[in-house]
């Protein structure tokens, strides 16, 4: 654990006041806080299984979208990063879990020493606008929060462990929240895998993945409770979100790409369900050629030519072929399906963000969010936005606007309980 300050596990006893001016939705009597949670692979309608109990306490309180719409692709570390940045991967330069930079060499979401690296790093994620605007952050795990962006850090961060116990991480939250207010973060961050590892694993409709609903859910009930506890409650704005969805697959629905290109003569920088395609001698129309058109279910693009609406051109980062699979289907190879038997099992997420599969869970509640309110989906790339609005920090340039998540906030108008 990386920490500027010691624990402090006692609650304060008062707190100092927050400019009512700040904001335009009514006050806490207390400074507002953010506690941002990833459910990772928590699909949208996981929420109507019977095992996510007080996920429906809170947003019977608070706003349930119908879906958050994640960035493109929808993989891990660029969607996490999005959703802190208000930025697409374009822009903020985490363009998929595995990539290729021109200077840095290869980034893979498990190389620690990458991730350490903040020139992969773009955008100013909320923790740095909290801290460098005289509060202070906290994350328990999430992508990026481990490099000193732009030179700073949260003042308090965990350097990831996959197999930390929730019960440890949901303890840590709340005796952050515990501390004085003038010390306090301001901002905390946490993050739970179980229902990503679950899906990937058996699908998102095995019995096992509602087990992992069950364990993230509780997770979520016990820091609810603690912040009752604490007296909280009108402090601290609860937001719960995942990265994507989750889709079924099958070892039926494979793309091999050995089928029409020539291995040899091109890097492969990712695979599935989005192509990262580098061709080796520069003959970017070659490999377009063999591709295009060859496979009902691929899409094939040149870099600059992707949809607009997947905002995946910019970046030096992206390949010069992108394909994408349809909703299902894998893509790989041979020498890959030579070491998997099945190829492919269980669940996947990367395809088209606008898929109902690969929609996120959005479900908030606290002193500056509306009351018992459904709202229809909407880009997980405004939730930075609503962030700094809720905290009442100046927001850095985004692609977000809290123009698109006002329906989310509340109003003086509707503050009475």
């Amino acid at each position: 654990m990386m920490s500027r300050t010691p624990r402090i596990t006692c609650l304060a006893a008062l707190f100092a006041l927050f400019p009512l001016s700040a904001l335009s939705w009514a006050t806490p009597p207390v400074l507002p806080r953010v506690v941002l949670i990833s459910f990772d692979g928590f699909r949208a309608d996981y929420v109507d299984r019977p095992a996510a109990v007080h996920l429906r306490r809170l947003a019977a309180r608070g706003v349930r979208a119908d879906r958050m719409i994640p960035a493109f692709p929808s993989k891990t570390f660029p969607t996490h990063y999005t959703l802190v940045t208000g930025l697409t991967p374009e822009h903020h330069g985490i363009v998929a879990n595995v990539m290729r930079d021109p200077e840095l060499g290869l980034f893979r979401s498990s190389d620690t020493l990458a991730i350490w690296e903040p020139r992969w790093w773009s955008g100013e994620p909320i923790w740095v606008t909290v801290e460098t605007q005289g509060r202070r952050a906290a994350t328990y795990f999430w992508p990026g929060s481990e490099a000193a962006i732009g030179g700073v850090r949260p003042s308090w961060y965990e350097r990831y462990e996959h197999t930390r116990p929730n019960a440890q991480r949901v303890q840590r939250a709340l005796e952050w929240l515990a501390m004085p207010a003038d010390s306090a973060p301001a901002f905390i961050a946490l993050y739970f895998s179980d229902t990503d590892d679950a899906g990937h694993r058996y699908g998102p409709t095995a019995p096992e993945t509602d087990a992992a609903i069950a364990r993230v859910d509780s997770a979520l009930g016990a820091l609810m409770d603690g912040v009752d506890r604490l007296g909280l409650r009108e402090a601290v704005n609860i937001i719960v979100v995942a990265d994507h969805g989750m889709t079924e697959s099958s070892r039926e629905r494979v793309i091999v790409l050995d089928d029409y290109l020539d291995m040899g003569t091109v890097d492969v920088v990712d695979y599935t369900p989005v192509a990262a395609i580098a061709p080796r001698d520069g003959n970017v129309e070659r490999v377009y050629q063999a591709l295009v058109g060859r496979h009902p279910h691929l899409q094939v693009y040149k870099k600059g030519s992707v949809p607009a609406a997947y905002h995946f051109n910019a970046h030096s980062r992206i390949t010069p072929i992108v394909a994408v699979a349809d909703e299902g289907w894998a893509i790989t190879d041979r020498a890959a399906l030579a070491l998997r038997a099945p190829p492919v099992v269980g669940g996947q997420h990367g395809h088209d963000p606008a898929l109902v599969s690969m929609g996120a869970v959005f479900v908030a509640a606290g002193p500056g969010i509306a009351q018992g309110r459904r709202v229809p989906p909407f880009r997980s790339v405004h939730v930075y936005s609503l962030m700094a609005y809720l905290l009442g920090v100046r927001p850095a340039a985004t692609d977000g606007s809290i123009d698109s998540v006002r329906a989310l906030i509340r109003t003086r108008a509707s503050s009475s309980p």
